[in-house]
């Protein structure tokens, strides 16, 4: 498992019993969380949470809103800034234990624009949700497409990218992460890097269905098209309950065998303050010949 712990204005606090404890920049959120299936403390009873996540038996839930509870503000890791706003279904529009990936796609983009200082960099994301992964690969100098079929997701993307003073290096496109990419590859135009966070179920804004199961690794396939000859990176991030991050490695594999490179798969967590790591997610990351170069 790779896991973050250089947070400073995120944590976890604790785990226990289904939920865990959060600060957020000061704010304190106590969250359903499916990996933590251990009994501990009874988190309900920290004394300075601002908002409780509770589950409804009919489906989806709702915030209890405590004390001085802001409705949005900002962390910041490292150099990034990023607007934080609960919503529903506990999100709050940012998955801090993803800093392992920003990390590993800004070494990579860094070490090769100091190889080759006039060579642009482009970049895809797609599912970009909040657009963690782009204000990341755009703060290390990369030209990114941001692509997602939710028109707030992207807005929020926006608000991120200017937070962190990267608005100029970031295309924002809202539409059906499929249609998008076969539409590129007509148009013949690739990029030196590829990330995508596909959900376990989607649906497009013309009511297309994306099933992750049946769907992923033909989509992968179609991606390897808008590679350029020499790419830097494919990154492949599920929070998909049961995928192995061997599948991950081994779809990247096996589409990608016409580039060289390497692939490694891995859990993605992040550090608690229990003394233990919380498993978030899988990643599957092919690192091809072009790093560097």
């Amino acid at each position: 498992m790779k896991t973050v712990n250089d947070w400073k204005d995120y944590k976890i606090i604790a785990t226990s019993d289904g939920m865990k404890l959060e600060d957020w920049n000061g704010v304190i959120l106590l969250r359903p969380d499916p990996q933590v299936i251990w009994s501990g403390k009874d988190l309900y009873s920290y004394p300075q949470i601002n908002a409780v996540y509770h589950r409804s038996e009919k489906g989806g839930g709702a915030w209890e809103k405590r004390k001085n509870f802001p409705a949005e503000w900002t962390v910041s890791y490292k150099d990034l800034t990023f607007k934080v706003k609960p919503m529903g279904f506990k999100h709050t529009g940012l998955f801090p234990e993803q800093a392992v990936n920003w990390n590993a796609l800004k070494r990579i983009i860094c070490a090769t624009q100091s190889q080759n200082k006039d060579k642009e960099i482009k970049v895809l994301n797609l599912f970009a949700y909040t657009g963690g992964a782009s204000v990341a690969c755009a703060k290390a100098g990369a030209k990114v497409t941001h692509v997602d079929a939710s028109k707030g997701m992207v807005e929020r993307a926006g608000e991120n990218a200017r937070l962190s003073g990267v608005e100029s290096g970031i295309r924002y496109i809202i539409d059906d992460c499929m249609k998008f990419v076969q539409r590129e590859i007509r148009r013949g135009n690739k990029y030196d890097g590829i990330i995508m966070d596909p959900p376990s179920y989607g649906r497009g804004p013309g009511g297309e269905m994306w099933k992750i199961e049946r769907d992923l690794y033909s989509f992968v396939l179609s991606c390897a098209k808008l590679l350029s000859d020499k790419p830097l990176f494919f990154l492949i991030n599920s929070y998909t309950t049961g995928l192995q991050p061997a599948v991950l490695k081994n779809i990247l594999t096996l589409a990608l065998k016409d580039f060289l490179g390497q692939v490694e798969a891995y859990e993605v967590g992040i550090d608690t303050e229990e003394g233990i790591p919380l498993p978030c997610g899988a990643s599957g990351l092919f690192t091809g010949e072009g790093y560097g170069n």
